[in-house]
């Protein structure tokens, strides 16, 4: 049976998605089967994960059906692919948009049957892997929704801004409330938030994260800090480089899966307590 995670915030541009991405990349490194399940009809995860595949296959990947097309048939591993060793992705698609709906024309009146119909698609694939990763969009939706009944941990990813810092409070809020209105049917937990710097030595970013502690407490806050580097824009055009390929490597990739390679650790000890 599979740990499935959801990364959010309400506040867009926080890095949700670069981050679930490269700790799937690491957790799949690190020996874990994993699935990154990309929820956000902006695809940007699918997009990420497809050039990290053709650069390092060196091959175009084609997909048979959309996102859609195998909800609507019940039948999620149809379009799950291949990315690198233990890593597989089940796309995103511009279609994606039609979800919520689709699920009030199925579930015209069980808003409950629309939020957990997601869950029951995911589970008959959950033994295949030993992590299902959920990146949805920074909004209030049945995507978030239908994400974080399906999982086990939710990670927010917190960005040394105050509209981020906003964000996260108010997605914390929400959790609570979505947990207690399915108290019989969910079973998940906060694992944490992930401090991501805007700008490295800037005092409102330090400001930011004093207050985060105050606010959510030092312990709830990973020891790990995502800084700001500028090889992570690169990955969005040409994909992730593999950091064990001595020809397309650099010292900025090395320091990049180190620090991810050091936080995904982060991240295993805290659900192991």
């Amino acid at each position: 049976m599979s740990t499935n995670i959801t990364f959010g915030n309400f506040k867009g541009g926080t890095g949700k998605t670069t981050n679930s991405v490269l700790i799937s990349y690491h957790l799949a490194r690190k020996g874990y089967k994993t699935l990154l399940v990309d929820l956000d009809p902006q695809a940007n995860a699918t997009s990420l994960l497809l050039k990290t595949a053709q650069s390092e296959h060196k091959e175009t990947i084609s997909f048979p059906k959309t996102l859609m097309t195998a909800i609507s048939e019940g039948n999620l591993s149809q379009i799950v692919t291949p990315i690198i060793n233990n890593l597989f992705l089940l796309p995103g698609f511009a279609d994606f948009t039609s979800y919520p709906l689709f699920l009030e024309k199925k579930f015209p009146e069980s808003q409950k049957d629309r939020i957990f119909f997601l869950k029951q698609l995911i589970t008959p694939i959950e033994d295949q892997y030993d992590f299902i990763i959920f990146d949805v969009p920074p909004t209030l939706s049945t995507y978030t929704d239908s994400s974080m009944v399906a999982s086990d941990y939710i990670v927010i990813v917190l960005q040394t801004q105050e509209r981020s810092l906003v964000g996260a409070e108010a997605f914390i809020q929400y959790t609570q409330e979505l947990y207690n209105t399915y108290t019989s049917n969910v079973n998940f937990d906060i694992v944490g938030l992930l401090p991501v710097l805007l700008k490295n030595t800037s005092p409102v970013d330090q400001t930011i994260l004093e207050q985060s502690k105050e606010k959510f407490g030092s312990e709830n806050l990973f020891e790990n800090v995502v800084r700001n580097m500028e090889r992570v824009k690169r990955y969005d055009l040409i994909g992730i480089t593999n950091p064990d390929n001595h020809h397309t490597r650099d010292m900025h990739d090395l320091r990049l899966h180190a620090l991810y390679s050091n936080i995904t650790d982060e991240l295993l000890e805290r659900i192991d307590k």
